[in-house]
């Protein structure tokens, strides 16, 4: 993309701004989706969760979709359009009485944010070199981190006047985004706009790129049990529903305070694929100690560890894998890349359920968090592997050039 550093710049901001918008418009609505349903409409909670997982579900997995389209059309576009079908999807929940007007309701929502969703990480590294990258990512994460923070309070605020003005003002709330989208300029993620699916062929054929996308699953995998098995686990050593405001607290204000600073310091010294695998290590640990966790604050100190992983993990993540995407698709390439949270996450969540159950009916409750620390540290030994490998065929190639 030949823009010049001044239109880069203001992309960047928009695409930004946007980011901490989409969070805290969903953040308004969607946590109290299951409160409104099961406990004021009566669903059974099976029909809710249900509901919440074809959410979850169709985003990721049709995600890979929308950065075949970006690559094709535009990045900006496909932006526009996936922020107003979630509009008229959070929008219709204001009418959504009945179990299959919830489920079209979600199932809009998620076909709207698999069409923005890899456009706008792609974006974001097609309007970044490599040297912005990691800060670019990091400033969006802490974008994300205000909204989730912002949302569910604005959503409490406006729950006074009933779940449907809530749901109307995140819908408008998307709306407003995809007005704030036209000012964006022309977001180019391929370089190749001819051939429809051929972004898609290349991500496919990358073996080194596949073994990354399937080796962050364990990434993912660990990271949602911040929303499942870590809030389980505190309510149990606190006896309180307020320790999952202190978990999701802490969580949400280190990434907003540390965020920023904690990537810039590491890396001065470590490059984004080793910064990704010490944090994924350092997931693992927190998870892991759990186990060793016998009172509310040793927990504390277990999330701590636990998130000061993900400041590093979670923009690295995203540098390693622009950097790994062909240039000529990266639209198509983060599409692919959305199927480790897809899959990572949908058995994270899975497993999570089933082994803090299992924990519980045979009387061992360090099961868990070892099973959880171990799919870690086997994600961030296959990575550090996988680096290697990259590492040596650079070495390799280098070497037969200098021969020719």
């Amino acid at each position: 993309m030949n823009l010049s550093r001044s239109t880069r710049y203001r992309g960047l901001i928009i695409l930004i701004v946007i980011n901490f918008m989409m969070y805290a418009g969903f953040f308004m609505v969607i946590p109290l989706v299951s409160v409104h349903y099961v406990q004021t409409m009566g669903f059974a909670a099976v029909t809710v969760g249900l509901a919440l997982a074809l959410r979850q579900l169709v985003q990721q997995g049709v995600s890979v979709g929308g950065g075949v389209l970006s690559d094709r059309f535009g990045g900006r576009g496909l932006i526009t359009a996936g922020v107003l079908v979630r509009a008229v999807g959070f929008a219709s929940l204001a009418f959504a009485d009945t179990p299959l007007l919830l489920f079209g309701s979600m199932l809009l929502s998620a076909l709207g944010g698999a069409l923005f969703e890899a456009p706008s990480r792609a974006g974001i590294a097609a309007l970044t070199t490599e040297e912005e990258r990691a800060r670019a990512f990091s400033i969006n994460g802490v974008g994300g981190g205000l909204g989730m923070v912002i949302g569910p309070f604005l959503g409490a605020l406006l729950l006074d006047y009933g779940f449907s003005t809530v749901a109307l003002a995140a819908a408008a709330c998307f709306a407003f985004i995809g007005a704030i989208t036209l000012f964006l300029p022309p977001i180019e993620t391929a370089t190749d706009r001819n051939r429809l699916g051929f972004g898609l062929g290349l991500a496919l054929r990358d073996r080194p790129f596949l073994a990354f996308t399937a080796l962050l699953m364990g990434y993912w995998f660990m990271w949602v049990q911040l929303t499942i098995s870590l809030p389980l686990v505190g309510e149990r050593l606190a006896n309180a529903a307020d320790a999952v405001r202190w978990i999701y607290g802490i969580n949400a204000g280190m990434t907003v305070i540390l965020q920023i600073p904690v990537i810039s310091l590491f890396e001065r010294w470590l490059r984004p694929l080793s910064i990704l695998i010490l944090g994924i290590a350092l997931m693992a640990f927190g998870l892991g100690m759990v186990a060793l966790a016998g009172s509310f604050p040793l927990l504390i100190g277990c999330v701590i560890i636990f998130t000061f992983g993900t400041l590093l993990a979670t923009p690295a993540q995203q540098s390693v894998a622009a950097a790994l995407a062909d240039k000529r698709a990266l639209g198509s390439y983060f599409g692919v890349n959305a199927l480790a949270l897809a899959v990572g996450g949908g058995l994270g969540n899975l497993s999570g359920g089933m082994l803090i159950d299992l924990a519980a009916a045979f009387n061992l409750p360090a099961l868990p968090w070892l099973a959880f620390a171990g799919i870690g540290f086997i994600s961030a030994v296959g990575l550090t592997i996988l680096g290697n490998y990259l590492q040596l065929r650079s070495a390799t190639a280098q070497l037969v050039g200098m021969h020719r």
